[in-house]
């Protein structure tokens, strides 16, 4: 699955990299755009830079950092200025993550919007226009992921669909819903023009299924609105796409495997990951969440996976407080490690780094790789989606419309069963499905990078945030943090046509 996209990164970030620049009408160590595109290869070569720029950290490795924006981690390096935002020192110079995720969504978009341009007008015959459908929907599909990012987290920003130049390089926000159009015309077109065979059959390239599933994830979001009141029609429409995609996919057969490379290759649960490919090619998870820890998980994380009989941790007879790791949901000890990394059988790493709540992420680690450290060449994929999530969203979507009817507690009991966890009792009323399926998607996703957005569609955030206590370093959460500032340095940019977000 890796290989078809990832080998011509390389030879690609040379042939493309005047995308992230793109006033630089002739540079003179570079290809000009203009010189590039000759031929089918070279829209090869381009479509893997767009898939490339998705291995930014933000939208890879990186995503278990988002975790600690919420209450369940902490990151001891302060990586994305996580620290700094969950403090309330969250403004328009904060940098990190309030610049980053802005900056490389838009160097993502530039990449897009060139390629595009350059589909449009090319007239050789070894592309046909079936081919140019595909093209342009896979890019459109990572596209809509960017405008995704940044939908939900600044809410208005600019919306730029073709590259910019001198004469329209400053450009002014857009209301929020129309960024929200966009990325569902967008996944829309992908959902019509992609290959209709499942992902894990389709070479590494965006499938129909994936976009369906994205649009699922992005409607989920915008049903919510700004008070956390689902709007019933959007969600029957999430409902209707997960139903989609849960016809072409199955659960793998152990949860840890969609995190491991040996068994991410043709997983038949993994609906899109950003691929990487050793030895040229790698991403650190080993040596960031194995050796030096980056992500900590939090106590009340922790405590918040039941017991083997799915009563809550210490309510259950099953509490063992001498061995808390004892009798719990087997997706503990597959998602935290204590102190130091045991896959068994003498598979073991001490982290080099401190272990400031004594706690560190298990779930991205492949034992394969051990020793942890700055040699280790670790090529195990992001996981963007899966069916985990999928079916989780369907339950939700349909709880929401419907109460929790029998597909509601099938659904959720198709991910319980997988680690041998008892099914939801009968019974629940519409609020006690709804409160249990978000205890579910905290465990099943944890450190997945979602937790951040779910606190902020339910608009929970600041009852959820301003609780924690067992971080080490203090949480404060304020209404207007739903909304992130534009990063100062584009505004300063734009020379005022960009206006900053309210209450900053």
């Amino acid at each position: 699955m890796k290989a078809r996209i990832i080998i011509t990164i390389l030879i690609t970030s040379l042939a493309f990299s005047g995308c992230k620049k793109t006033l630089d009408l002739n540079p003179l160590d570079q290809i000009s755009t203009d010189n590039f595109y000759k031929s089918k290869g070279d829209f090869d070569k381009s479509l893997a830079a767009v898939y490339a720029s998705l291995q930014s950290e933000d939208f890879s490795v990186g995503m278990g950092f988002r975790d600690c924006l919420t209450d369940n981690g902490y990151q001891q390096f302060n990586s994305g200025s996580v620290n700094d935002i969950v403090q309330g020192n969250l403004n328009p110079t904060t940098g990190g993550y309030e610049t980053s995720l802005y900056n490389n969504s838009y160097s993502g978009i530039a990449r897009i919007n060139i390629f595009l341009k350059y589909l449009g007008g090319y007239t050789g015959s070894d592309i046909s226009e079936n081919d140019k459908k595909t093209y342009e929907a896979e890019v459109r599909f990572i596209r809509g992921f960017y405008y995704f990012q940044l939908y939900s987290i600044y809410g208005d920003v600019p919306l730029v669909l073709e590259p910019l130049t001198l004469e329209n390089q400053q450009q002014p926000k857009v209301a929020s819903a129309q960024i929200l159009s966009q990325i569902v015309t967008d996944l829309d077109y992908s959902i019509a023009n992609l290959n209709t065979s499942p992902y894990y059959s389709n070479g590494g390239h965006a499938a129909s299924s994936s976009a369906k599933a994205l649009k699922a994830r992005v409607l989920l979001f915008a049903a919510f609105g700004d008070n956390g009141q689902p709007d019933r029609s959007i969600l029957t429409e999430v409902k209707d796409l997960c139903l989609d995609v849960m016809k072409q996919y199955k659960l793998s057969p152990n949860y840890e495997d969609n995190f491991r490379d040996a068994t991410q290759r043709n997983n038949n649960e993994i609906i899109f990951s950003v691929n990487f490919l050793a030895p040229n090619n790698t991403t650190p998870w080993d040596m960031y969440y194995g050796d030096w820890v980056a992500a900590s998980p939090l106590k009340n994380f922790i405590n918040d996976f039941e017991c083997t009989d799915g009563l809550p941790y210490g309510v259950s007879p099953l509490t063992d407080t001498a061995n808390p790791f004892n009798n719990r949901d087997p997706r503990l000890k597959k998602t935290v490690f204590v102190d130091f990394v045991d896959f068994g059988n003498g598979k073991t790493h001490r982290p080099s780094n401190p272990r400031p709540t004594g706690y560190g992420v298990m779930k991205f680690l492949d034992p394969s790789n051990l020793p942890f450290g700055f040699s280790t060449l670790s090529q195990q994929d992001a996981v963007i989606l899966r069916l985990g999530e999928v079916l989780l969203m369907y339950a939700e979507a349909q709880n929401e419309i419907s109460g929790p009817d029998q597909t509601v507690y099938n659904a959720v009991k198709d991910i319980r069963d997988r680690v041998g966890m008892p099914a939801f009792p009968a019974g629940y009323n519409q609020d006690q499905m709804r409160q249990r399926i978000r205890h579910e998607r905290r465990i099943e996703l944890a450190f997945e990078g979602l937790r951040h957005y779910d606190l902020i569609r339910w608009h929970i955030a600041g009852e959820v945030l301003n609780k924690v206590k067992d971080s080490p370093v203090s949480y404060h959460f304020e209404d207007k943090f739903y909304r992130w500032p534009i990063p100062q340095t584009e505004i300063d940019k734009s020379g005022g046509v960009l206006t900053q977000n309210k209450n900053y």
